[in-house]
């Protein structure tokens, strides 16, 4: 996982977020927290992109450095939110977990509703909770 730094400003009750380590990549929402969520979606999805062809990606920088750059401006509402962001490595690799056999049907269940595979689900699932814990 990387921690990419995003700025984040507030505009008309719209919030956004760019990325000066990711030209052209940005998250939005009617919330800073919604905004943050869809960045990270974002970002992740920028930086997969980026690496078809065997593009190499920028570094990511520190938040003093992106402060010290002059990217963010404070006066006008800006701040800078580190995102986490987590880059699969393009291979699966099969896991035998042990569930109760309730909490399985209700996985299934919640990935039938979401047109995902139980794997695809639990996957999802276990991005969101470790990017809730960064």
């Amino acid at each position: 996982m990387t921690d990419y730094v995003g700025i984040i400003d507030e505009s008309e009750g719209n919030w956004g977020v760019r990325f000066p380590d990711l030209p052209g990549c940005y998250g939005a929402g009617v919330s800073a927290d919604d905004a943050i969520r869809d960045a990270a979606s974002a970002a992740r999805e920028w930086i997969e992109h980026q690496t078809i062809g065997a593009k190499t990606l920028p570094p990511a920088r520190t938040a003093a450095d992106i402060l010290a750059s002059g990217d963010i401006d404070i006066a006008a509402g800006e701040a800078a939110v580190i995102i986490p962001v987590m880059i699969d490595d393009g291979r699966t690799v099969r896991a035998n977990l042990t569930f109760d056999a309730g909490l399985l049907r209700a996985i299934d269940a919640a990935a039938n509703q979401r047109g995902l595979t139980r794997s695809g689900f639990l996957a999802s699932a276990a991005r969101e909770k470790i990017a809730a814990r960064r």
